[in-house]
């Protein structure tokens, strides 16, 4: 006669995964997707008649120490009873006391976020995306060339070399609009030079009668520069447009694809690929991007 079989006692209250805390409730790990950051706007800073540079401090004390972001991602900025959008991190990494966002009128949104006042209230969300991998650059040369509004985007890569200075040869910041009008943190232009040993040249392609540099294509400025293709590694923030042209050009200087890293924030809405709006083929360029290596970005129909 076999042994008589029972259920062993079990307290559903003592097992491993009720006596520790879900990990969405841990604010050092939370889920970045849903998670709200309420933040004020502390400084506003005009850039262009048409950009604004805005200082947004997290609320929470906690929240603000935790949140952490890589160069080249995102955030969702919440204006409230309006929509959310897309906008790329332009502070440095290691700056804990306030995040800024450089954003340009181009909608309903960002038309109400540039009536703002400091002391008004926004959220955030992320941060999103990939990042630029700065710390394979290390010990290299580094090109950080930007088009137009491309330079917010650039920032944070330009506050990290500026940071690590030590742990990167020659850097290049290589920049380019239509007219000078358009040009941004032109206030940071000599800290960049002087203080920070970077080499820094800018173009436009309208010149007006105070100009006093180079016009025409940003591509005329690489006649410019030394550059040692298996040394260097380079970042493009800019229009669409812009990339095929100057990673094309910086091809044919034996640069290798997979050491260019573009941004491709492209029509993006969510952040988290579920409205569909940022894909390109079948990637999202919201979850999978917004940051590629040229290489990825050719085998991407219609990225460019």
């Amino acid at each position: 006669m076999s042994p008589e079989f029972r259920i062993p006692k079990q307290d559903i209250n003592n097992e491993p995964f009720m006596t520790s805390p879900p990990l969405y409730n841990r604010k050092t790990i939370v889920m970045r997707t849903d998670k709200v950051y309420k933040c004020e706007i502390i400084n506003i800073i005009e850039l262009t008649s048409m950009e604004k540079l805005f200082h947004l401090k997290i609320l929470d004390p906690e929240e603000r120490r935790i949140f952490f972001f890589r160069p080249g991602q995102f955030v969702m900025l919440e204006v409230p009873g309006y929509g959310e959008f897309p906008i790329s991190i332009s502070s440095s990494t290691g700056n804990k006391d306030f995040i800024e966002l450089c954003i340009r009128k181009a909608g309903r949104a960002t038309n109400i976020i540039h009536r703002a006042r400091t002391g008004a209230r926004v959220g955030i969300r992320g941060p999103f995306g990939t990042s630029f991998p700065m710390e394979e650059m290390k010990g290299h040369n580094v090109l950080l060339i930007a088009g137009g509004l491309g330079l917010a985007p650039l920032r944070a890569p330009i506050f990290w070399v500026n940071e690590h200075r030590d742990e990167y040869k020659d850097v290049h910041i290589l920049y380019g609009t239509k007219d000078p009008s358009q040009m941004l943190f032109t206030y940071q232009y000599e800290e960049w030079q002087r203080v920070n040993h970077i080499n820094l040249m800018t173009i436009v392609e309208k010149p007006d009668a105070a100009w006093k540099g180079p016009a025409g294509l940003i591509t005329e400025l690489f006649k410019h520069i030394t550059i040692e293709p298996h040394h260097t590694y380079a970042i493009i923030c800019g229009p669409p447009v812009m990339f095929k042209f100057v990673c094309s050009h910086l091809d044919s200087l034996g640069i290798p694809m997979n050491r260019m890293f573009v941004s491709l924030e492209r029509r993006m809405h969510c952040g988290m690929g579920k409205c569909c709006r940022c894909m390109v083929g079948s990637t999202f360029t919201c979850v999978e991007g917004p940051v590629f290596d040229y290489w990825s970005v050719m085998n991407l129909k219609e990225a460019i």
